[in-house]
């Protein structure tokens, strides 16, 4: 793809990346198929090719209108044009670029603007949401169905290990994930714990960035990840990994190298924190004998915590932004889970962070998709790898959703 970028963006290291990023387009139009917006609106310019070439006009200097903003916006970021391209073009970082320049040009309306600025002021920080949350908990049987819908039952703490291993890892609490599910990290310790390594959280460490970042708040953002460098910082030589419950989190923290590079104060600390950093299914492959010798004693002494048959919905996150495959089927099946996939499993299923509140009724559509889906596979339970698609997936079934080292953890310990 040609480029002619405008003045106030050539030669700027946005600039640079996004020019470099457009000129590996080919239009083959591949990315179109897998796009989920595209196959429910049928718009090209809901669609990866078409957003592409409105970046490139916003960057070569043409009007940006609101038009070009919506299209932008109705992006879920789910990164599944990139596993389907042969050229390699990385849309999410075009996208990025891409909005924060219209979000500069195009004002928003303030009803809009109020919902946004709540979003990113309120739910990385965990003192003003976990209040938030309990009182909305508490208040239930009030609210409208959409915020019921939203709202999980209470969650309540449950014990982590107090043993002391010489192999440690450093895990992050994120910002929603302890209100929302507070077993999820509780679980991760236990199970480690049984491995011989001890799990335990930096103080001061918080929301990972992504939140603000996909709100165009980028500036904010970067701030949240030099705020989480500097609270990691002083173990990252005790700690073998940092590791990652939420996909979501995993993949924006692998990109802390590339997203600081020009920043000279941190460009190599977070170059060495994104090194660090693994999904959780990238750390239990090393201990997959000892996972299933273990689930395979419990099972003969008739304590099984596995269950029946399973739904495995894995994010976009983990195998389109991190490229991560099979990792997590294949310990469940070591452990002697039956695991199903469903039809269509590559397709977002509408959560994508904020997606879900600034976009509703595409992300709702997304949602039923992906359960009917999930429920003609048969499987009495669903488990997935990241808070934001088990909160979305669950506001719509009955069906039990939870994080699959959840199952793990009963399959081990019970």
């Amino acid at each position: 793809m040609q480029t002619n970028l405008a003045d106030f963006i050539k030669g700027t290291s946005d600039g640079d990346e996004a020019e470099a990023i457009l000129r590996a387009c080919v239009h083959c139009g591949f990315c179109t198929a897998t796009c989920p917006t595209y196959q429910l609106l049928g718009d090209e310019l809901d669609g990866p090719r078409g957003r592409i070439y409105l970046i490139k006009q916003v960057l070569e200097g043409a009007p940006v209108t609101a038009s070009t903003q919506l299209h932008l916006d109705r992006c879920l970021s789910c990164r599944n044009c990139e596993s389907t391209c042969p050229s390699g073009v990385r849309y999410g970082r075009l996208a990025d670029i891409g909005r924060k320049v219209v979000e500069q040009r195009v004002p928003r309306k303030l009803p809009e603007r109020i919902k946004r600025y709540v979003l990113k002021e309120a739910l990385p920080r965990r003192w003003l949401f976990e209040p938030a949350l309990r009182a909305g908990q508490l208040l239930k049987p009030l609210l409208s169905k959409p915020l019921q819908d939203k709202l999980p039952l209470r969650g309540s703490a449950t014990a982590w290990p107090t043993r002391e291993h010489a192999r440690k890892m450093l895990v992050l609490d994120g910002c929603v994930q302890p209100g929302l599910a507070p077993n999820i990290n509780a679980a991760t310790a236990r199970v480690l714990d049984a491995l011989g390594v001890q799990l335990f959280a930096a103080p001061g460490a918080g929301c990972c960035g992504a939140l603000r970042f996909h709100l165009n708040d980028q500036d904010a953002a970067l701030d949240d990840m030099r705020r989480n460098i500097d609270a990691w910082w002083p173990y990252v030589e005790q700690a073998e990994a940092i590791v990652m419950t939420a996909s979501g989190c995993g993949v924006t923290v692998k990109e802390y190298g590339h997203l600081l590079a020009h920043d000279s104060a941190y460009a190599a600390k977070a170059a060495r924190i994104s090194g660090m950093t693994r999904d959780l299914s990238e750390i239990l492959p090393a201990f997959e004998a000892e996972l299933a010798q273990r689930a395979g004693a419990r099972r003969a002494g008739g304590e099984s915590g596995g269950g029946a048959a399973i739904a495995w919905h894995p994010p976009c996150t983990l195998q389109h932004g991190q490229q991560i495959r099979g990792k997590v089927e294949g310990l469940l099946r070591a452990i002697g889970v039956q695991v199903k996939l469903c039809r269509d499993a590559h397709l977002c299923c509408g959560s994508a962070g904020t997606y879900s509140l600034l976009q509703p009724e595409l992300a709702q559509q997304l949602r039923d998709r992906k359960l009917a889906n999930l429920a003609d596979t048969g499987a009495e339970r669903i488990v997935s790898a990241n808070i934001g698609c088990i909160g979305h997936l669950q506001s719509g079934t009955q069906t039990p959703v939870e994080h699959w080292i959840e199952l793990v953890d009963r399959a081990l310990l019970g």
